[in-house]
């Protein structure tokens, strides 16, 4: 098994922390990523490294078993397993392990077992579970106002999947079965999308509440009356009471984002009203004011 360094990969060292590694990944998955590189097999390879890379190092357990046990990393429980038992019994399926090897050396050991007919214990071949993959999905808000369905391409394989309207920026969802493949016909690993949801709207999104600051004439603030407003499903019209102060809050009931996984269900949304003061008067608009001043209200 090819040793592959994921540290430089990204163009990092050891100590990277968290934050440095999902911001290189970023950074080089836009590089690289397909739609921006359509026909260049060798930014596709690269991409592919560039998550395989990410989906270790992102993820503190996988990230400590890669440290410690390199390209053994996947089976590192079985490792653990196998020197156990050597302490115990100083013998493993025929191969003897004795007191001086090197831990380089149990590690072509384990090069050994896994390939071709796989470690074989009590005459029975152990079966693994295939490593899961981790994508970023992108998506604008709107995309995830309804339920879709998208075809992503995941290691040249197409897979068709639905995404429920009322996704948020940074689930993840997983889709068992489509990860590597097992070991000595193990199951499968699975997928897991995490979603980058890029707010597209003047709409501030809380959950399935959504929430926007619309400016308010004087003259209706102060008078009442009727205004138009957008909503993500449209414009709605909304009467203003007499003498609406600055800052009012009023709530759509149903009018915010989906609700996930409830077919139907919507929160809601909360309009506050910045009370508009005119920028320049006219002479009549100004004599007017005079006069209102007069009454002092």
């Amino acid at each position: 098994m090819e040793f592959i360094d994921y540290y430089k990969v990204l163009g990092l060292d050891k100590t990277a922390s968290d934050g440095d590694i999902k911001k290189a990944y970023r950074k080089l998955a836009r590089k690289y990523h397909p739609d921006l590189n359509p026909n260049d097999t060798e930014a596709e390879k690269k991409f592919k490294r560039i998550n395989e890379a990410n989906e270790v190092l992102s993820d503190p357990e996988k990230r400590k078993k890669y440290d410690e046990y390199g390209k053994d990393w996947q089976h590192a429980e079985e490792f653990e397993k196998a020197k156990r038992a050597q302490r115990d019994s100083r013998d493993f399926g025929g191969y003897t392990y004795t007191q001086g090897q090197s831990s380089e050396d149990f590690s072509d050991f384990f090069d050994a077992m896994f390939g071709g007919a796989g470690y074989r214990s009590r005459g029975r071949q152990v079966k693994f579970r295939g490593q899961d993959y981790n994508a970023e999905l992108s998506m604008d808000l709107m995309d995830v106002y309804k339920t879709q369905k998208q075809t992503l391409t995941i290691n040249d394989k197409k897979i068709r999947i639905t995404i429920p309207a009322g996704i948020e920026d940074g689930q993840t969802i997983k889709i068992a079965g489509h990860g590597g493949p097992g070991v000595n016909g193990g199951p499968n690993g699975d997928l897991y999308i995490t979603f980058a949801i890029n707010n597209n709207t003047s709409f501030k999104r809380e959950g399935a509440n959504l929430y926007k600051t619309i400016q308010l004439p004087l003259t209706k603030a102060v008078l009442g009356g009727e205004i138009t407003i957008e909503t993500l499903s449209g414009k709605v019209k909304l009467k203003v009471a007499p003498q609406t102060q600055n800052n009012t809050k009023v709530k759509l009931k149903g009018k915010g984002f989906p609700k996930y996984k409830k077919e139907g269900q919507y929160g809601d949304l909360y309009i506050t009203y910045q009370v508009q003061l005119p920028a320049k008067l006219t002479a009549k608009q100004r004599e007017l004011f005079e006069e209102l001043a007069k009454t002092n209200l």
